[in-house]
């Protein structure tokens, strides 16, 4: 025992010295091994010296290319293995140093590399690979094995070691992609397939699609109802349901597994973008693409016509797309100039052009005529964009405060949105849910606002905010370096059953907005039934 204390004395003398350590290890010929290391250090054999977790941390903190949903610049980040890795033989005197050092050398341990939100949950992807995500979880979007709602991030135990580059959110539902397995899994709500396992059974915990392993996958994009994938090579896969030929696929016949959109044959997809029932596309040559639901003109093709496989538009003022997002019956995209264009359903203002009158087809926002855009986002009634300076606009409907403006009413034209002065950092990303919205800054800090009803927000409550919030479990100014609260759920003890027809509710669409031939010359008017309906969400 007497050696022991001798011992660790020394080691916390060693410790405080760190930096000259390190300088002197690497003047040394002596080489500490990583790869033993790694299997000691993290399973519980003998306690490594600093100089060998300073090698550690120097093999292991690589960067890696990520394909952000914007389709504007690759994020970059390390792989940090987290605290609550470490393992070994130390009393607590001892891992109070070694924890100081992480927290120096990793400072802060997690950090945020993408946000998605769905109808009234949230998912963020964190350095190390972990999974988090909160909000509503009644039909086993949130992946932990249960049906109970998430107030802050929780991780998602299930994942972890599956080496996920990217989430994905639908509205009801959920996807990750593991790069290194090239497995696309999902689960939530699965009614008309859109899991993509072949049946319409909920699912509490993330499953594999079968039909998707082995792709290596660009993009994925979730809608309410229905999802797409892009694969490296510019294919897409689509699959879910299909009523009004979302999918793409020719017919309007649901789909439960994944299926190639034929009619993209020879032409490589860059990015698609899904809304609730109408889906767009964006080809590597910079053509926009539109199907689907077309009552409210969101396919941009100047009339009121579903369309059962992609058509382009035409009407872009020859210029080329570079990125597409679809809200709830609007679509936005950004052409190679950073000009922004909005077309569709504009019932609360959310394309932005100072009225509530439908678009048939994509009209420039002039709002927004001197800024780069960078990044854009559909939510179910409210829009929000980026611009290259990291200033964030929004504008639509604002019941809940989802726009941000720090009040409760509609926006039909963008409006700046200001975040705390203290906080105030150029933003890299944004994510609208249908009534909350998301945003990360350049300094790693997250914001939420917006429908805070089921804890989507992550503030550990059920409150709205109508001005952007810190979310301090994920941000560097809050505490990203405490331990965040595991699911620790066996993902093959997860629930699941079919969806019961009694989650919807026959509801009848929104009336047109404008004349009842014309939107002010913007396409012609095509037969819109009178008693269309659909079915939405209880």
């Amino acid at each position: 025992m007497e050696k022991r204390r001798l011992w660790l004395k020394k080691e916390k003398k060693k410790s405080k010295n760190l930096s000259e350590m390190t300088e002197c290890e690497m003047k040394s010929e002596t080489k500490c091994d990583p790869t033993a290391f790694n299997s000691t250090f993290l399973h519980g054999s003998p306690t490594p010296i600093c100089s060998c977790l300073v090698s550690f941390f120097n093999s292991h903190f690589i960067s890696f290319n990520y394909f952000s949903i914007s389709a504007t610049a690759n994020v970059r980040y390390s792989l940090n293995v987290p605290q609550s890795a470490l393992a070994g033989d130390f009393d607590s005197g001892n891992l109070e140093n070694i924890s100081e050092v992480l927290m120096e050398a990793t400072s802060p341990v997690r950090r945020v590399l993408f946000i998605s939100a769905g109808a009234s949950h949230s998912v963020a992807l964190l350095s190390g690979n972990i999974v988090c995500s909160w909000g509503r979880g009644e039909d086993g979007q949130l992946g932990h094995g249960d049906a109970e709602d998430r107030f802050s991030p929780t991780q998602l135990s299930a994942l972890d070691g599956h080496e996920i580059v990217s989430v994905t959110c639908g509205a009801d539902h959920t996807t990750a992609y593991s790069e290194t397995r090239t497995e696309v899994y999902s689960w939530g709500w699965g009614d008309f397939g859109r899991l993509g396992h072949g049946n319409s059974s909920d699912l509490f915990t993330p499953k594999p699609i079968k039909a998707l392993h082995g792709l290596k996958i660009r993009q994925i994009a979730c809608g309410d109802s229905h999802c797409l994938a892009v694969t490296m090579e510019g294919e897409v896969q689509s699959w879910g349901r299909n009523q009004n030929g979302q999918l793409g696929l020719g017919t309007t016949e649901d789909s439960l597994v994944p299926q190639k959109i034929q009619a993209f044959e020879g032409t490589p997809i860059k990015m698609v973008a899904a809304g609730a029932e109408h889906t767009a596309a964006v080809t590597e040559d910079g053509e926009l693409f539109g199907w689907g639901w077309g009552r409210y003109g969101n396919l941009g093709l100047g009339d009121r016509n579903d369309r059962l496989v992609p058509q382009k538009v035409s009407s872009v003022d020859g210029d080329k797309m570079v990125m597409v997002a679809c809200g709830w019956r609007h679509t936005i995209s950004v052409s190679s100039l950073g000009g922004l264009y909005t077309y569709g359903w504009s019932k609360y203002g959310q394309l932005g052009h100072g009225d509530f009158e439908d678009r048939l087809v994509p009209h420039r926002l002039e709002a927004l005529c001197g800024d780069n855009i960078s990044q854009i986002s559909g939510g179910w009634r409210h829009t929000m964009a980026l611009t290259t300076d990291g200033k964030l606009y929004g504008w639509g409907w604002n019941k809940f405060g989802q726009v941000g403006a720090g009040d409760n009413i509609d926006h039909c034209s963008p409006i700046q949105i200001k975040f705390p002065q203290d906080q105030a950092h150029p933003l890299i990303q944004i994510s609208c849910g249908w009534r909350h919205t998301l945003a990360v800054t350049d300094k790693q800090n997250v914001f939420s606002w917006g429908r805070g009803t089921n804890g989507q927000l992550g503030h550990g409550e059920s409150v709205d905010r109508n001005t952007p919030m810190i979310l301090e479990a994920l941000s560097v100014d809050g505490c990203s370096g405490q331990q965040i609260e595991s699911s620790n759920v066996d993902p093959s003890s997860g629930k699941t059953w079919v969806s019961p027809t009694e989650r919807y509710a026959i509801v009848p669409d929104e009336p047109v907005q404008g004349p009842s031939t014309s939107v002010r010359g913007n396409g012609s008017d095509a037969n819109v039934p009178e008693n269309d309906v659909k079915r939405l969400r209880v």
